[in-house]
C-alpha cells in the first residue's frame, strides 16, 4: 500500500528556504524600478571613478597643471574664496540673475504656451516668430542689448531670457497638447465652458509636463549665464570664469564651472521632489 502522507519534515525546511530566497536583482530591465541603494549607489560610484581618474592623471603629471590642476589645487582655491568672500558675493550675484532672468521668461511663457497648445489661431501668430529667434544664439544679441539696456542687471537678464523663453513657450504648448482631445469634448457634454475647460481639466491634466519644463529650462539658464555675465560684469560666477581665462587660471575656472553644476544639480533635485509632492498620480505612467 502506497504512502500518502505528506514529504518527510526533513524536506520541509529546504523547501520553505528555497520558498523564502530572495528574487535577483534584475538591473536591466526596461522601465523597470531597482533598489535604491543600487540607483544611489550608482551615482555615487560614478562621481567617484571620475575624481580618482582626474587625481590620478594629474598627481601622475599625465597633464600639466596649467591646462588641468588637480582637485587638490581646486579646493584650496575654494578655501580661498571662501574665506575672502569672494566666492559668496559671486553665488549671491549669479543665483540673483539666474532667478530673476528665469522667471520673467517663465511668466510669459506660460501664458503664450498655454493659448498657443489650445488655439490653432494663437500658434500661427505666434510660433513663425518664436522657431525665428530659437535658433538665433544668445551670445549674438550681447552687443545690441548693451546698447539696448546698458550694462547693468537689466542686459543680463535680457540674456537669460533670449536664451530660456523661446525653447520654453514651445515646450509648454506641446505640453499643453498632450492633453486627450476626448477630455476636452466630454468637458463639454458636461456643460463646462470654455475657461472651465482651461482652467478646470486641461491645465490640470498638463501640469506634470509643465512642471517638467520648468526643471529643463532652468538648467538652460544656468547655461546661459556665462554668456549673460560675459561683458560688463565685475561679480558673479560667470565673470569670475571669464576673468580666470585672462591670466590661465585654470583652477579658478574648474572652481567656478563645479560650483554652477553644483548649483544647477540643487535645483534639478528641488524639482524632481516637489514633483513628486506635487504629482504623485503622475508618477504610476513613467
Amino acid at each position: 500500500m502506497s504512502d500518502s502522507r505528506p514529504s518527510s519534515a526533513a524536506s520541509q525546511p529546504g523547501a520553505a528556504r528555497r520558498g523564502r530566497r530572495a528574487a535577483p536583482v534584475r538591473l536591466l530591465d526596461l522601465r523597470t524600478d531597482i533598489p535604491r541603494r543600487w540607483y544611489i549607489g550608482a551615482g555615487v560610484a560614478f562621481i567617484a571613478v571620475f575624481l580618482f581618474a582626474w587625481a590620478v592623471a594629474t598627481w601622475l603629471h599625465w597633464v600639466s597643471p596649467i591646462f588641468l590642476p588637480g582637485p587638490d589645487a581646486v579646493l584650496a582655491e575654494l578655501q580661498d574664496q571662501a574665506t575672502s568672500g569672494v566666492l559668496w558675493a559671486d553665488l549671491w550675484a549669479s543665483v540673483y540673475r539666474i532667478t530673476v532672468g528665469w522667471i520673467v521668461s517663465t511668466l510669459l511663457a506660460v501664458p503664450i504656451g498655454i493659448l498657443m497648445g489650445n488655439f490653432r489661431l494663437f500658434e500661427g501668430l505666434f510660433e513663425p516668430f518664436v522657431d525665428l529667434v530659437r535658433y538665433m544664439p544668445a551670445v549674438a544679441f550681447v552687443p545690441l542689448t548693451i546698447l539696448w539696456l546698458g550694462v547693468g542687471d537689466t542686459q543680463k537678464f535680457a540674456i537669460l531670457f533670449i536664451g530660456v523663453f523661446f525653447q520654453e513657450v514651445l515646450l509648454i504648448m506641446d505640453n499643453v497638447k498632450t492633453v486627450p482631445r476626448d477630455m476636452i469634448q466630454v468637458s463639454y457634454t458636461f456643460g463646462l465652458s470654455r475657461g472651465e475647460i482651461l482652467r478646470s481639466v486641461i491645465l490640470p491634466a498638463a501640469m506634470p509636463g509643465i512642471w517638467d519644463t520648468f526643471r529643463i529650462t532652468i538648467g538652460w539658464a544656468w547655461t546661459y549665464l556665462v554668456v549673460a555675465e560675459l561683458v560688463a560684469a565685475n561679480v558673479g560666477l560667470g565673470y569670475r570664469i571669464m576673468r580666470a581665462q585672462r591670466f590661465l587660471e585654470t583652477d579658478q575656472i574648474i572652481l567656478g564651472i563645479l560650483v554652477i553644476g553644483v548649483l544647477g544639480l540643487a535645483t534639478d533635485y528641488l524639482f524632481k521632489w516637489s514633483y513628486r509632492r506635487l504629482f504623485p498620480w503622475a508618477l504610476q505612467s513613467r
